[in-house]
């Protein structure tokens, strides 16, 4: 006799996770309305069961902490409420490499799917997970790449006998062989939010003044908005 098994769901439960990095844009809603509208459509399209729509208003995604409705998110994950999460584009979810390298083993110890609208990333089929493995390295090797130029760019200053002042830029120091730059995680982590703050159309002045009221060390007493601009135009520079 043939064994009849229970049907298998033709749908994904899935769980969208969508964000904004201030408080004004959190009033406005004009980005989280247009992050959930791509959400629903990407579902209906693709089929999902969207379960839940996660909604953190002026949260930075510099880390994976202080983020409540993304922690109601991976528990519904981690309770099986949920199969999938969703996001409109990975830096909703994350900007930094690290912390998504974590998320991917932490999904693929779950079994869980990993969901983007705008990179087209479905970790549900092997392409999928190609793509994002891929992603993942070139953020990675954007990074090293940045240090690297900057590194020669120094030595090649010290050579021809230039001055290139008595400390490292805003996010390097020296390494120990008196020579080469390396990332200071500290700094590295204030100019990933300096960075996000900006991709988000937040002002130069309003990223300062964020910085100095979340207590985010300078190499100055305080931060200022000429500042943060020549931060910006550096990194933008060497990418």
């Amino acid at each position: 006799m043939t064994r009849r098994t229970a049907a298998q769901p033709t749908t994904t439960r899935t769980v969208a996770y969508v964000r904004v990095s201030t408080d004004k844009q959190a009033e406005h809603g004009v980005s989280l309305d247009a992050q959930r509208a791509k959400v629903e459509a990407y579902a209906g399209l693709y089929d999902l069961e969207l379960v839940a729509v996660e909604v953190d208003a002026g949260a930075s995604a510099k880390s994976l902490s202080g983020r409540p409705a993304l922690d109601r998110a991976l528990a519904m994950l981690e309770a099986g409420e949920a199969d999938a999460l969703l996001v409109v584009k990975l830096d909703r979810l994350t900007r930094s490499v690290r912390d998504l390298g974590e998320l991917v083993d932490r999904f693929q110890a779950g079994g869980w799917a990993l969901l983007s609208v705008g990179e087209q990333v479905d970790t549900r089929t092997a392409g999928g997970r190609l793509v994002l493995n891929v992603l993942a390295s070139v953020s990675q090797w954007e990074r090293e790449a940045i240090g690297e130029r900057t590194s020669a760019a120094l030595a090649h200053k010290r050579a021809n006998g230039e001055k290139t002042g008595g400390a490292a830029p805003f996010g390097y120091r020296l390494a120990a062989d008196g020579v080469h730059l390396e990332h200071e995680p500290a700094e590295r982590e204030a100019l990933e939010l300096i960075l996000a703050l900006r991709a988000d159309g937040v002002s130069l002045r309003a990223i300062a003044a964020q910085l100095n009221d979340a207590a985010v060390p300078a190499r100055g007493k305080r931060w200022h908005p000429t500042t943060v601009a020549r931060l910006v135009k550096r990194e933008q520079e060497a990418a």
